[in-house]
């Protein structure tokens, strides 16, 4: 498998990244365990999780499960140093997390502190905010976005007092570098300016969500990402299993997210049902494997992105590690393009 630079702090990791949402809700730990040792021993070293995890669904009394069987493989494994670990500092939230507190200095430090106790480490590789506080427009809420009731001065207030801690996490040993997730052009300028001001760290990378059927990263954001040096960790590039064709025919197979999440977090749609199938139509033209396609052309993108995949089965975790093997030839992309075109933002 390649090996890519995130951002510009130097740290090398796998092209693709291992998601662990469902470990501890759609998977067991011993599940979870497999995975990281079927992941490692195809290349990919590069791990995800967040102290919220796991979800489908997200509840008071799982939080930081997932974390917790990372751990307990490291525990386990004594492999630590084989794998680039990163986490996600929770914000605002439903009381799930910390009563729902918004990201500050004191709650990013507790939030570590606590998730390097699950993890059975002293350190993440990389450590996000898992969203804004101000909020933004992922999750379907840019149908009705408006940033007008945000307060500039109160979130520059706020950047620099958590860019301080990052600054000073750092200098402790206890992150490498530091990163975002549902993130603006606008907010990944913000902390750039906080941390020339305060040294703190720059950010090195956005995982926001990136597929065939959401594509809204295609713009400022990227061009935020190139001139900035962003690396874009695309979460969810299957659309929820939906670019896998396993739901076209009404079908909800027993376990699947549509199983525990009807609606999809509102991608299931009569546009995205369309746009499906026309992205099926053109990996059968080609011979190709739809969740195979739909991964490879992530990392054909001018910008550097890396998939986020996550799998409930070991079956479905070497599908998508093959698609490291998989190059979509000019005709393919010529063919995605165009539908893209067709089908522009079905959810």
């Amino acid at each position: 498998m390649k090996r890519l630079k995130l951002g510009d702090t130097g740290i090398e990791v796998s092209e693709f990244c291992l998601g662990t949402m469902t470990w501890g809700s759609q998977n067991t730990e011993a599940e979870g365990h497999a995975q990281m040792d079927r992941a490692l021993a195809a290349g990919c070293d590069f791990w995800d999780t967040a102290e919220m995890y796991p979800v489908n669904p997200v509840a008071k009394e799982t939080v930081g499960d997932t974390e917790s069987i990372v751990g307990s493989w490291i525990a386990r494994t004594g492999r630590r140093s084989d794998v680039v670990l990163a986490t996600k500092c929770s914000g605002y939230n439903e009381k799930f997390v910390r009563e729902g507190q918004p990201v500050t200095g004191a709650t990013l430090r507790a939030a570590l502190n606590g998730s390097l106790q699950r993890l059975n480490t002293d350190y993440v590789d990389l450590y996000q905010l898992h969203w804004p506080n101000r909020g933004s427009y992922h999750f379907r809420r840019i149908w009705n976005y408006d940033p007008t009731a945000q307060v500039t001065t109160e979130i520059e207030d706020n950047m620099a007092d958590v860019m301080q801690t990052l600054r000073a996490l750092v200098d402790e040993g206890k992150i490498r570098a530091f990163g975002l997730s549902n993130e603006t052009a606008w907010g990944t300028m913000k902390w750039n300016a906080a941390a020339a001001a305060t040294g703190g760290p720059r950010v090195a990378s956005m995982q926001n969500e990136y597929s065939l059927l959401c594509r809204a990263y295609d713009t400022d954001m990227a061009e935020t990402a190139h001139n900035e040096d962003v690396t874009l960790l695309a979460y969810t590039p299957l659309a929820a299993g939906l670019l896998s064709g396993k739901y076209q025919k009404g079908d909800i197979p027993s376990g699947s997210r549509m199983s525990l999440n009807p609606d999809l977090g509102g991608r299931k749609t009569d546009r995205a049902a369309a746009a499906v199938d026309a992205y099926l139509a053109v990996a059968a033209k080609h011979g190709l494997n739809p969740a195979q396609m739909a991964l490879a052309w992530t990392r054909t993108r001018p910008f550097t992105t890396i998939p986020i995949f996550g799998a409930t089965s070991l079956a479905q975790l070497d599908l998508a590690l093959g698609a490291a093997d998989v190059t979509l030839s000019d005709h393919v992309l010529d063919d995605i393009a165009a539908t893209h075109r067709l089908h522009p933002m079905p959810f």
